[in-house]
C-alpha cells in the first residue's frame, strides 16, 4: 500500500507541479498534497465521499449504536 501512495504522490505531485528549486517548496507542496489527501479527493470505495466525511458517518453512527445500547442496560 505505502508503494501505491508513494507512486500516485511522484505522479500527481512531484512530477506533475516540478521542477521544485527549493527543499521549502517540496515541504510546503506537500503538506498542501496531505491535506487534500486526507480532507478533499473523493474515494471510489467511500461510494465518492471524501474521507472525512466516511469518518465523520462512522463515528456518528457508533455514538448512535452506544447510546442506544446503553439505554436497553438502563431498562
Amino acid at each position: 500500500m505505502a508503494e501505491a501512495l508513494n507512486a500516485l504522490y511522484k505522479a500527481e505531485l512531484i512530477r506533475a507541479r516540478g521542477p521544485w528549486r527549493t527543499v521549502e517548496q517540496v515541504e510546503l507542496a506537500t503538506l498542501e498534497y496531505v491535506w487534500w489527501w486526507n480532507n478533499q479527493r473523493l474515494h471510489s470505495e467511500l461510494d465518492y465521499r471524501t474521507p472525512i466525511e466516511a469518518e465523520t458517518e462512522y463515528y456518528a453512527e457508533t455514538e448512535s449504536l452506544l447510546e442506544a445500547t446503553a439505554s436497553q442496560e438502563n431498562t
